[in-house]
């Protein structure tokens, strides 16, 4: 999968109605600018009914959607146990992860033993080979890997969360799924193929692209692409490429489509294997195509629809990377936790002293928000397999990807210098080869991966001005007549005359939580929820058209909002713990728990909302141009510099 740059594509990242226009001006626009734009917002669905998430920015605390916390099944859990069990044998009794990374390769004993434990087909179906898993346990299992090895937590995520077997769950018919499916369920790599070397994900830009043939059975491919995660492993690919264009209302429509390509066929080759800083056995590489014949039988969904295709399948992908962050966040509050326990400096026990106290707090309650935040996304999935989770998808993967980090670094630093020398190096000196400088390396690429966190922001400040732009995106578009943008106003002014005064009611939510803390901080959410709808509609009078590109502004916007989103999984997770009892954990500490992680959480919301009109953004921008223009090279002068 192209998961170290997927991003381009993500800031209008949408599934829907491919004739759609897009309801944003675009006369201020280069001519790039606006292709792609047309062309990510022609992939666009929308949702039939808000979810939780979205209404957050419009001021509609919706708590019934997402309390009480949805619960597995006992079949469903028992069903996870179990394979969770025999992949934990597997993990911690056939693989070695330190020699992984070492090597920077997978031994094929590893693969082969994955493929019989059926970890390469975890959601598909029996009818095809696969465990047939619910997403829910699918998470739950990339926690499990990514405590334990990154490397592995990647060939299997970039194989199935949107290597062949998403998409083709959701899109492939009847015939691709009896052909693909028990192939890649039992062990034959896929991969993603989308990032190209000068263009990045750019759709309006992507140069590879495929010619039907004559007698229109097949297309003719050609391009390059770069950064594929499995790619120098794969068996087979998706491929996203331009295909001829068509014309709509007289005007020619870019199309990309997606097929499935064998990686044996004539012209598929590997030209390059890419290394980077961690995961030193990812399999990512260039992979270009040579007049490769691919049959027409072998497009997914249908020609022109590959945007669609893509966009989908990230969305419901990226649950798989939180999911994986809240591995390595276990581990390292384990490590933290040992090592400050045991560590005596000045008298006492490093986790006795306020500064380590504090890191060690921060990781337990982050790590209990992430687990939160991901098993309430991926519940949604398992209600509905094509759920509208694209919101929840991005606020888990920006925050579990942001906070992992920090969690990471904040155990390198309780660790010390022993955080800071590799397990190797440990181990030959006779103390216990912990692992922490492995997993800060493995950790870096996550908020780089299927998105970054500045597209992210991006891709939800999109969603969360979309119900405004439906309301009043007509009034704004200068390219519009006079006389359209008049009744558009005046329809916009009537559902703001309506709408505005609601958020200023103080109202909160029917939680029924037992515990009065948890309860308080609901209420908060559901304030906080208005005061953020009102804080964007102050915004786009002010800003008006020109809000979209005011992208520091937005990020506090969507900050505030995923923070919300945390504090309610978070309550609504304690809470049913709360009623059915958590396992280990007494229930003034699960409360304490959630107190500090919601005032944390509150304190940094209230940052956010007091940073919308104090901040130096301006200041900034015009100094980085000034960077950009050469006019304070001197601050480079004095260092050796780099042959060209």
């Amino acid at each position: 999968m192209n998961k170290l740059n997927t991003p381009e594509l993500d800031p209008r990242d949408k599934r829907g109605s491919e004739e759609t226009q897009p309801a944003i001006d675009t006369s201020k626009m280069s001519a790039g600018q606006r292709a792609a734009l047309e062309l990510t917002e022609a992939a666009r669905e929308t949702a039939h009914e808000r979810t939780f998430a979205a209404g957050l920015f419009m001021g509609e605390f919706d708590l019934p959607q997402v309390h009480p916390f949805p619960t597995q099944s006992a079949e469903d859990r028992d069903q996870g146990d179990a394979f969770l069990q025999r992949l934990e044998t597997v993990l911690r009794e056939k693989t070695d992860p330190d020699a992984i990374d070492r090597d920077g390769e997978i031994p094929q004993a590893v693969f082969d033993e994955l493929a019989k434990l059926g970890a390469f087909g975890i959601k598909i179906s029996p009818e095809y080979g696969g465990l047939g898993l619910s997403q829910t346990n699918y998470c739950r299992a990339a926690i499990l890997l990514g405590s334990w090895c990154g490397n592995l937590t990647a060939l299997l995520s970039a194989h199935q969360s949107i290597g062949v077997p998403q998409p083709l769950i959701l899109f492939g018919t009847e015939e691709q799924k009896r052909k693909y499916l028990p192939r890649v369920a039992g062990g034959e790599v896929s991969a993603f193929a989308l990032t190209e070397p000068a263009v990045g994900s750019d759709p309006a830009k992507m140069s590879t692209h495929a010619e039907p043939t004559t007698d229109g059975s097949a297309f003719i491919l050609n391009g390059e692409k770069l950064w594929c995660t499995n790619g120098t492993k794969a068996g087979v690919l998706v491929v996203m490429a331009k295909t001829p264009a068509v014309q709509v209302g007289g005007k020619s429509k870019e199309q990309i489509t997606a097929f499935i390509v064998e990686t044996d066929w004539p012209g598929v080759e590997v030209t390059h294997r890419c290394r980077f800083m961690g995961l030193k056995a990812l399999y990512n590489g260039v992979v270009k195509f040579t007049n490769v014949r691919v049959p027409r039988e072998n497009i997914l969904l249908a020609e022109g629809k590959g945007l669609r295709v893509a966009l989908t399948t990230l969305n419901t992908g990226r649950l798989t990377l939180p999911a994986a962050c809240t591995g390595l966040a276990k581990r390292c509050l384990e490590i933290s936790r040992r090592w400050a326990a045991e560590r005596v400096q000045w008298g006492a026990p490093i986790g006795k002293h306020a500064a380590i106290a504090d890191k060690l707090a921060r990781m337990a309650a982050n790590t209990f928000a992430m687990e939160s935040m991901t098993l309430l996304a991926a519940s949604r999935v398992d209600k509905d397999k094509r759920a509208d989770v694209r919101l929840e998808a991005a606020f888990c993967k920006l925050w579990a990807t942001e906070a992992a980090w920090e969690i990471v670094n904040d155990a390198v630093q309780i660790r010390g210098g022993r955080g800071y020398e590799t397990a190797d190096s440990l181990k030959a000196r006779g103390e216990p080869p912990v692992p922490v400088e492995r997993l800060l390396r493995d950790c870096r690429v996550n908020t780089i991966f299927e998105g970054s966190s500045e597209i992210m922001r991006l891709f939800i400040a999109r969603e969360a001005l979309d119900p405004h732009l439906k309301v009043a995106g007509d009034a704004l578009n200068s390219q519009l007549p006079l006389a359209k943008r008049l009744r558009a106003a005046a329809r916009a002014g009537l559902f703001y005359l309506g709408w505005y005064p609601k958020q200023w009611l103080p109202l909160s939510p029917a939680s029924n939580v037992q515990s009065p803390k948890l309860a308080e901080h609901l209420h908060f959410a559901s304030r906080a929820s208005r005061k953020l709808a009102r804080a964007l509609f102050h915004a786009m009078l002010r800003h008006g058209p020109k809000l979209e590109r005011e992208q520091l502004l937005l990020g506090r916007f969507v900050d505030i909002g995923t923070e919300l989103f945390a504090i309610t999984a978070v309550c609504s997770r304690a809470a049913k713990l709360l009623e059915t009892g958590a396992p280990g954990l007494e229930r003034e500490d699960l409360v304490a728990l959630i107190d500090y992680f919601c005032r944390s959480s509150r304190l940094r919301i209230e940052r956010h909302f007091h940073g919308l009109k104090h901040n130096a953004d301006r200041s900034g921008y015009r100094l980085a141009q000034q960077v950009l223009g050469g006019k304070l090279s001197t601050l480079e002068s004095g260092m050796v510099r780099a042959k060209d």
